[in-house]
């Protein structure tokens, strides 16, 4: 399966890097794993309405624009499904054998995603009723998927 994580933003904490970079490690025998960084939009902390959604807009064009057209797209939204971990290993597991080998997750920036990145989206996959730094997830997901094949290979490691 190749998996491809498209965010909003640069991660610049050392222990997120790391985090992710073990995981990267661990995933390899199971799937090509590749984590594509588009810059994100600078944000006024006094806005409009009207300016975050020209903002979430132009982080999606960039986050549309590295997705493949043959992709199925799990966007991360507050507003989508919550999985167990069980849930998600099956849902893999499935897209793996009707033949969606391409699978992209997209990370917004700070203020979500737009409008237009939901609409390509597949599946829409909230973490949590939480709210968690943006690149905190990421190091979250690639752990979640990491874990999905260990459960798919019945190994002691989601225990």
């Amino acid at each position: 399966m190749q998996i491809q994580i498209v965010a909003a933003g640069k991660l610049k904490e050392r222990y997120l890097q790391e985090g992710i970079s073990e995981y990267e490690k661990r995933l390899k025998k199971d799937a090509a794993l590749q984590i594509i960084e588009v810059p994100d939009e600078k944000t006024p902390s006094i806005r409009s309405e009207k300016e975050e959604t020209l903002i979430k807009e132009k982080e999606g064009k960039k986050l549309l624009a590295k997705i493949p057209h043959d992709a199925y797209v799990i966007a991360l939204e507050p507003q989508g499904k919550e999985f167990t971990s069980e849930e998600l290993a099956d849902h893999l597991k499935e897209l793996a054998i009707y033949g969606k080998s391409k699978v992209s997750f997209i990370i917004g920036g700070s203020l979500g995603l737009s409008k237009e990145v939901l609409q390509r989206a597949d599946r829409k996959w909230s973490f949590s009723k939480l709210t968690f730094p943006h690149q905190l997830i990421r190091l979250m997901l690639v752990e979640q998927l990491y874990r999905s094949f260990q459960i798919q290979k019945g190994t002691p490691y989601h225990k």
